[in-house]
C-alpha cells in the first residue's frame, strides 16, 4: 500500500506539475489575449479616427471645389466684361484715331485757306 501511496503522490505531484504548467500556460495566452485585445481597440480607434479625417478631408476637398467653380464663374464673368470693355476701347481708340486724321486733315485746309488768304491779302495789297 504504502508503495502504491508513494506511486500515486508521484502521479499526483506529476499531475499537479502539469497542472501548473498548464495554469501558467494559460495565464500567459490570458495575457497574450488582453495584449491582443487593446491592439485591435487601438487599431479600431486608430481606424474611426482616419475615418473621421477622411470625412473631414472629403468635406474640405467639396467646399474648396465648390468655390473653385465659383471663382471660376466669376473669372469668366470678368473675362467677359473685359472683353466688352476691350471691344469699347477698340472702338474709341478707332474713332480717336480717325478723329485725329480729319484734324489732321482740317488743319491741313485751314493752313491751305489761310496760305490763300495771305496771297490774297498781298495781291490786294499790291493792287
Amino acid at each position: 500500500l504504502q508503495k502504491e501511496l508513494l506511486k500515486y503522490k508521484q502521479e499526483a505531484r506529476n499531475l499537479q506539475g502539469i497542472k501548473d504548467a498548464l495554469q501558467q500556460r494559460l495565464i500567459q495566452q490570458d495575457a497574450s489575449v488582453l495584449q491582443l485585445k487593446q491592439e485591435l481597440l487601438r487599431a479600431n480607434m486608430d481606424k474611426e479616427e482616419l475615418h473621421n479625417q477622411n470625412v473631414d478631408l472629403q468635406r474640405k476637398v467639396e467646399e474648396r471645389n465648390r468655390l473653385l467653380a465659383e471663382y471660376k464663374k466669376e473669372l469668366c464673368q470678368k473675362d467677359r466684361h473685359l472683353q466688352q470693355h476691350q471691344t469699347k476701347v477698340d472702338e474709341m481708340l478707332r474713332q480717336l484715331s480717325e478723329a485725329s486724321y480729319q484734324q489732321v486733315d482740317l488743319e491741313r485746309e485751314l493752313e491751305h485757306k489761310e496760305a490763300l488768304l495771305a496771297h490774297c491779302m498781298k495781291r490786294e495789297a499790291e493792287e
